[in-house]
């Protein structure tokens, strides 16, 4: 089981990275104006996307001036980072719309799927796409477990933080 999950997460990546180029790099030039402003980049994980918070707020590789989001605290030369495991979570599209209102520029994560109304996608600045729908791993019975929406939403967070950082030293 271990190789199987092993190949099927790889796949996740590369499926994250070759889909959502274009929207890395469109995130990643937002979070740099902010950088380069000295604005903040605010972070909000819902469940167990609050991994991808304690990467930003305690990581090794983490953005300068970055916070816990805060929504009395942004301002419009700020950035908002929403993560959330699929682009129909509640909370993630009412803090998305809120911001939109704010005139806040929005990244939004989370794997999309079939929305019946909206989603997450239709109410930020750049949606990136994790890619996993369902749980990679099949077992015998025909089932599938394993489902690790952090692992990928933090595998896509250390992309949109080289990319980032790459643009910014292109400034310098």
């Amino acid at each position: 089981m271990l190789k199987i999950l092993c190949t099927q997460l790889a796949g996740v990546f590369q499926r994250i990275s070759a889909q959502e180029e274009q929207q890395f790099e469109d995130a990643a030039r937002l979070l740099a104006q902010a950088m380069i402003s000295e604005g903040t980049i605010f972070i909000y994980g819902i469940g167990e996307m609050e991994a991808v918070v304690v990467e930003a707020l305690h990581g090794a590789e983490r953005f300068p001036n970055v916070k816990r989001f805060n929504m009395d605290d942004v301002t419009t030369v700020d950035r908002v980072l929403i993560i959330s495991r699929f682009c129909t979570d509640e909370e993630a599209i009412r803090l998305a719309k809120q911001l939109r209102e704010q005139n806040i520029w929005t990244i939004g994560m989370s794997s999309i799927v079939e929305a019946m109304e909206t989603s997450l996608v239709d109410h930020v600045d750049v949606h990136i796409d994790l890619c996993l729908k369902q749980p990679l791993v099949p077992t015998e019975d025909g089932t599938r477990i394993g489902f690790p929406s952090a692992v990928a939403a933090l595998f896509a967070y250390h992309s949109l933080v080289l990319m980032t950082k790459e643009i910014v030293s292109e400034y310098e």
